[in-house]
């Protein structure tokens, strides 16, 4: 007797295909998922990607320039400080109620004896007493410095721009609209300037030449004391000085090289 088992439908290859048919399905989508994720991407999101990359390496570099700045940077700061606070300490006649207030109206006469307008006053009434020719190309030399020392000043103060030490009282005498601002010191420039055409053109006895130097010194202090100027610009502005001198030797005026402004004062 042959055993012959008849295949159930719970053993048939059809049952088992079916139900093998939700797995296969399964297999399927997570294939189709695995290759959507791998597909490469569009050069557009290619590009925002290469550009936030590149955004974010940037970002360190700008805060290490922010964090670390340069030698020069830090030497500067240091000595903008160092000028304020030394200039505030020595500004002991700035007022009435400063540790050295009594002493303020003898700085304010210093103040006004290297002011611009006494000088040119004293230049011009002197080229028009001159009766000599010697006498007259000095004194036109020396209006030729003060001017130039008024032009040069007021450019480089109306460039810089720097604005005169907080506790400055602005009572100085005969201001004009550039004077508000503090770098370099004009009466500085002027005093070191006057000081070497003196010296370089008029005789002196030794104790006179001493004393021409020495109030070349006194103005530029007296800015200090009086609070109108900080210590840099007055160091500033005596160097300056010193060096228009120089210019005006250099286009030194004589009645040769400009005999039709000589030919007014004769």
């Amino acid at each position: 007797m042959i055993n012959a088992t008849m295949p159930s439908p719970k053993n048939s290859p059809k049952g088992s295909r079916e139900r093998r048919a939700p797995g296969s399905r399964m297999e399927f989508l997570s294939l189709m998922n695995q290759k959507s994720q791998v597909c490469p991407e569009s050069p557009s999101r290619r590009k925002d990607s290469a550009a936030t990359g590149a955004a974010q390496q940037a970002l360190p570099e700008e805060d290490c320039m922010k964090l670390n700045p340069s030698f020069m940077g830090i030497a500067l700061r240091s000595l903008l400080a160092i000028d304020l606070w030394a200039s505030k300490r020595l500004g002991v006649c700035a007022g009435e109620n400063s540790s050295w207030g009594s002493a303020r109206p003898l700085m304010k006469v210093i103040e006004v004896s290297g002011h611009g307008i006494p000088w040119l006053a004293g230049t011009l009434y002197g080229l028009c007493r001159s009766g000599s020719s010697a006498g007259r190309e000095v004194l036109v030399n020396l209006l030729f410095a003060l001017v130039l020392d008024l032009v040069l000043v007021a450019l480089v103060k109306g460039l810089v721009r720097r604005r005169r030490p907080t506790h400055n009282r602005m009572d100085m005498f005969a201001t004009i609209s550039v004077d508000k601002y503090s770098f370099p010191s004009g009466h500085a420039t002027r005093a070191a300037m006057v000081c070497r055409f003196v010296l370089h053109h008029l005789i002196l006895a030794v104790p006179l030449r001493v004393l021409v130097v020495l109030w070349a010194f006194i103005v530029g202090i007296s800015r200090v004391m009086l609070g109108r100027h900080n210590v840099t610009d007055v160091l500033f502005g005596l160097m300056m000085g010193y060096m228009q001198y120089s210019v005006v030797e250099y286009f030194w005026l004589s009645p040769i090289s400009a005999p039709a402004l000589f030919t007014v004062w004769s």
